[in-house]
């Protein structure tokens, strides 16, 4: 075997380890060309109701939320491996799931319907435990921006109670 086939191998092997140690918090996808999809911190949220994923980055004296993924969960049965469709309503007239992003100084914008996608939460958690997943998302038009890009994540954090208690 030659030297170049040999290091060609050598760096297959490498991009399929690194492909399978997913960083736990961070985002890809088409939508990164039109704003940054760096990530500082992420937040996870959680009620009965709805799960929320928000990704902050520390910019200085600033923080964007670069993007906040709310999902509503009612309907599901939350365990590890529960995996579930983004796409759609619930109930009729409201989206299943929406995304917003928030740059400091400007508007929130509300990207576009979820036209396709999943998420899988690999390890679940309530209020106070750790909660770990990922998701992907094809979007439709609509919205102020994003028609038709994807966005792709991973979350691991402490759940936050989402709740209005007293």
């Amino acid at each position: 075997m030659s030297w170049r086939a040999l290091a060609r191998k050598a760096i297959g092997a490498l991009a399929l380890i690194g492909a399978g140690c997913a960083v736990d918090n961070s985002l890809s996808g088409s939508v990164g060309e039109l704003f940054s999809l760096e990530v500082s911190k992420v937040e996870v949220s959680r009620d009965v109701e709805a799960l929320q994923i928000n990704y902050f980055l520390n910019r200085d004296q600033s923080i964007d939320l670069v993007a906040g993924v709310t999902v509503a969960i009612g309907d599901q049965n939350m365990h590890d491996g529960t995996k579930f469709a983004l796409q759609g309503e619930y109930p009729p007239g409201h989206q299943r799931t929406t995304v917003v992003h928030l740059a400091s100084g400007e508007p929130v914008r509300l990207l576009p319907p979820v036209k396709q996608g999943d998420m899988q939460i690999s390890k679940n958690g309530n209020p106070g435990d750790q909660m770990k997943g990922n998701f992907s998302m094809s979007f439709g038009t609509g919205g102020d921006l994003g028609d038709g890009r994807t966005l792709v994540g991973s979350f691991s954090a402490t759940v936050r109670d989402g709740g209005f208690g007293p």
